[in-house]
């Protein structure tokens, strides 16, 4: 599109803004920036004071959203955990880079441990471009990308983790299952529920104080050394099963989840105040967002609120696929702002080249777009957001505009059996629970009068008509050029789970696979 190519070409100019705004290093060169991004898991849209969540339990991020800017229409790539991740570190489609399923259609896919797959080594990952601009990066928290020894995040580009290859799921016997391991780079230094206690009954769990403590340690060496760092800060608390330290457990208007909100948004203010202590602020680039939306199906004590929007996680639907984000660079983004651009979380990749100095991969396609012109400039980009659910294009948004090509939530069965992806939303014809196609046909909404996806236009009327035209060729146009990655979520494998990751040897933590069995992954929704 003539607007995405005129955004790139703004980008040189912007990036040059940047740099000569930025302090002299030592040598009187200019710093590039440091990257800090902020990835929650399962938070919804809802979930924040800024947002409008009634309790007002998020004064930290609230802050950072008052000194810096919001961005309401900002969307993941994916309804679920493991591709949406996939698509930040890659600035791709899941489509693109190998994290869906082709084993039925439209199913959501991820990496539990019996995956086979993860991330292809042909995938070029944020960390390891930045390396080229001397960044030294770290990962705390979830990697969620394949948890085998080819798919280490050490491997990917980052110099540093701390944190779990898989959801922190359990506790297992170590029989049937193994307990997830936590990883210090590039071994094992533990297991959820043993080394590294999660409490099923009361919650308790001291992981958030331990990934801030661990963001902090590195900022501040990385501080002394004067290096430009990326930190990629990928914590879990907000995941079901839902978990906080004691002195926030029981503190919170809305349960358990509350809980877990209030000491994430505690230790984003410590993270933000110790950037202030060491004058670090106009040279770190600091962006909050979420992986999917609030799991509704887990609400309300194990799930957040995705406020007007419909449905959540798993879904297509404005409830699963639009995030929270806040930018904050004081000094060099305005404070107090609200941008309209239609933003992804793919475009983290591309803007955090961008900062960095660096040109975009020219050997395949990029999907994210740079956002410094509409951080800096409060410019709008006219694009399009993509809705993917596993290897079908669902839906598609294009200005206010959102045509669905199908709709689905999930089964009758599964539904009958109390899962339920739309808790109190159903709306007749849309929060469909067989795959209904609208290919000929959508249903369009207008999301700025319509967020909550209730009142599709009249078929008959201009206004249909019109949206239609504008994005029928935006899709035909992506569908033609389309090229999918090789599927990396279609084989399990009992035997490739957590049983004896590196390192468990000197811990006396390995443990015995059974015979292996390749076979198809199951995906029900």
């Amino acid at each position: 599109m003539a607007a995405v190519a005129a955004a790139m070409r703004w980008r040189r100019r912007l990036l040059l803004l940047v740099l000569s705004a930025a302090e002299l290093g030592a040598s009187g060169t200019p710093q590039t920036p440091n990257i800090l991004l902020l990835l929650m898991d399962d938070m919804g849209w809802g979930d924040l004071g800024v947002y409008g969540e009634p309790s007002r339990e998020t004064p930290n991020l609230d802050r950072m959203a008052a000194q810096g800017m919001l961005f309401p229409n900002f969307y993941t790539a994916s309804p679920l955990c493991s591709p949406s991740r996939a698509a930040l570190l890659t600035g791709r489609l899941p489509i693109r880079n190998g994290f869906y399923t082709t084993n039925a259609q439209a199913r959501n896919a991820y990496t539990p441990q019996e995956v086979v797959g993860g991330i292809p080594d042909t995938e070029l990952l944020l960390p390891a471009l930045l390396k080229r601009a001397g960044y030294v990066s770290k990962i705390v928290g979830k990697w969620h990308l394949g948890h085998r020894p080819q798919f280490h995040p050490l491997k990917h580009g980052f110099d540093e983790w701390f944190g779990s290859p898989n959801c922190h799921f359990g506790p297992y016997d170590n029989k049937a299952r193994p307990n997830i391991p936590v990883y210090r780079d590039w071994e094992m230094v533990g297991r959820f529920y043993e080394e590294f206690p999660i409490n099923p009954k009361t919650g308790e769990a001291n992981l958030t104080q331990i990934y801030l403590q661990e963001a902090l340690i590195f900022i501040k060496k990385q501080q002394a050394a004067q290096r430009p760092f990326f930190l990629y800060w990928a914590i879990d608390a907000t995941h079901a099963p839902v978990y906080a330290s004691r002195p926030f457990l029981g503190t919170s208007q809305r349960g358990r989840y509350g809980d877990a909100v209030r000491e994430i948004d505690d230790s984003v203010g410590k993270i933000l105040d110790l950037l202030q202590d060491l004058k670090m602020t106009e040279n770190t680039f600091v962006f909050f967002t979420s992986d999917n939306g609030a799991a509704l199906i887990s609400a309300p004590r194990q799930g957040g609120s995705n406020g007007p929007f419909l449905c959540g996680k798993q879904t297509t639907f404005e409830g699963g696929m639009r995030e929270p984000a806040i930018v904050w660079w004081p000094g060099r983004i305005p404070a107090g702002q609200v941008s309209h651009q239609l933003g992804s979380i793919m475009d983290l990749f591309t803007t955090s080249l961008s900062l960095a100095g660096l040109e975009l991969p020219s050997d395949r396609v990029i999907d994210g777009l740079d956002l410094l012109p509409a951080m800096l400039q409060g410019r709008l980009m006219d694009r399009p957001i993509f809705y993917y659910r596993g290897n079908t294009l669902m839906a598609v948004t294009l200005g206010q505009y959102k045509a669905h090509f199908w709709t689905w939530t999930n089964s009758w069965e599964e539904f009958r059996q109390g899962i339920d992806f739309c808790p109190g939303q159903n709306v007749s014809g849309v929060t469909t629970h067989t795959q209904e196609e609208h290919t000929k046909l959508p249903l369009i909404f207008h999301l700025g009068r319509d967020p909550g996806e209730r009142y599709p236009l009249s078929f008959a009327s201009t206004e249909y008509l019109s949206a239609l035209r504008r994005i029928t060729p935006v899709v035909q146009q992506h569908q033609e050029a389309l090229v999918p990655g090789q599927p990396q979520l279609n084989v399990c494998n009992q035997a490739v789970m957590n049983w004896a990751p590196p390192g468990c040897e000197k811990l006396g933590k390995c443990l015995t696979p059974p015979e292996s069995v390749p076979e198809k992954c199951s995906w029900p929704h």
